[in-house]
């Protein structure tokens, strides 16, 4: 699979995830195989008011590549600046526009998914991207249409096409879903029939069966992995072996939870400090502790650790508690 002149071996992606994306966990989707990973979606205003918490959003380092900085809003002068800004401040492999967000917060500012009401609004807004984005590839990430009686699917890829775009993932719910209801993957067949450049696929993909099944179903030419990487960074590792019959994945041990676990916070911390660190390890803790014995216990004991030292002390405890259970 290509973008642009990107070249991607295993085209299943990290999706762009609010809370998530931020750098350790990339980095822990990326050595775990994630063809492209993308940051957390980032407001355009912030970016060109140079925002200090929404430039460390989309801070990343070389090991990361190929990676996508996801950008929001609804002025397409806006974006185009920071586009620009972005391309001679960080120079990613991708810019990505978001088109799929469906949070009201987002969405009544005229963000997000709001361009699905709009579509020369979101003619204007890809143009005015594409053309501050030199040779850097532009690609989307949308939903299926603002509600179900306005599915705009394919009419929007074929235009989007038209532009320029280089690659579109579709999550096939409308924005009035939001994350209810069942995916419609019936829609990224559609899409891929339509046009000519790379459909990736999104929504309602919780393991390997479902990646290999959105492949065979859809004819797409990626699958992107939201909420199903969250506390499974090794699912990437998994949906390796989908393309190289040698490949054989690890097996998720409790040893290998409590690695990964350890290795995440200590990511956490270098990159944001002990406080904050430990604040956001907060939510991957519940995340990775379940399924084995004892599992709400320590994930109790993790969650609510009063300081960072006894977060430690937790964690070690854990640790010694995989090494001697054989899990």
């Amino acid at each position: 699979m290509k973008i642009g002149n990107i070249k991607i071996d295993i085209p299943v992606f990290l999706a762009p995830m609010a809370g998530y994306t931020d750098y350790p966990f990339r980095v822990l989707c990326k050595r775990s195989g994630a063809g492209i990973v993308y940051s957390e979606f980032v407001s355009a205003d912030g970016i060109i008011r140079e925002n200090v918490r929404t430039l460390e959003m989309i801070h990343f380092t070389d090991e990361e590549r190929p990676i996508g900085i996801q950008i929001f809003g609804n002025d397409p002068e806006v974006m185009s600046k920071a586009t620009d800004y972005i391309n001679k401040n960080f120079k990613p492999d991708i810019i990505d526009i978001n088109y799929g967000c469906p949070v009201p917060k987002v969405t009544k500012r005229g963000g997000g998914s709001a361009a699905l009401k709009d579509l020369c609004l979101m003619d204007d807004i890809t143009c005015a991207v594409i053309e501050a984005a030199n040779n850097t590839p532009v690609t989307i990430k949308m939903r299926a249409g603002w509600d179900r009686d306005s599915i705009i699917i394919p009419e929007a890829g074929i235009r989007l096409e038209e532009f320029g775009v280089k690659a579109i993932t579709l999550h096939p719910r409308t924005t009035k879903q939001k994350y209810t209801g069942k995916a419609n993957w019936e829609l990224i067949k559609t899409l891929k029939q339509s046009i000519n450049i790379p459909v990736i696929g999104n929504g309602d993909v919780t393991n390997i069966a479902d990646i290999q099944k959105m492949f065979e179903y859809t004819g797409c030419d990626g699958v992107m992995i939201a909420r199903a990487a969250q506390g499974n960074p090794w699912i990437f590792d998994q949906a390796k072996s989908l393309f190289d019959k040698n490949h054989k994945p690890k097996i998720t041990s409790l040893i290998s939870i409590a690695s990964m676990c350890k290795e995440h916070f200590e990511l956490l911390v270098n990159d944001k400090g002990n406080s904050t660190g430990m604040n956001l390890m907060r939510k991957h803790f519940s995340n990775y502790l379940k399924g084995f014995p004892k599992a709400s216990i320590f994930r109790q004991k993790l969650v609510t650790a009063d300081s960072y030292k006894n977060m430690v002390l937790e964690l070690k405890a854990f640790e010694n508690y995989a090494l001697s259970s054989g899990l």
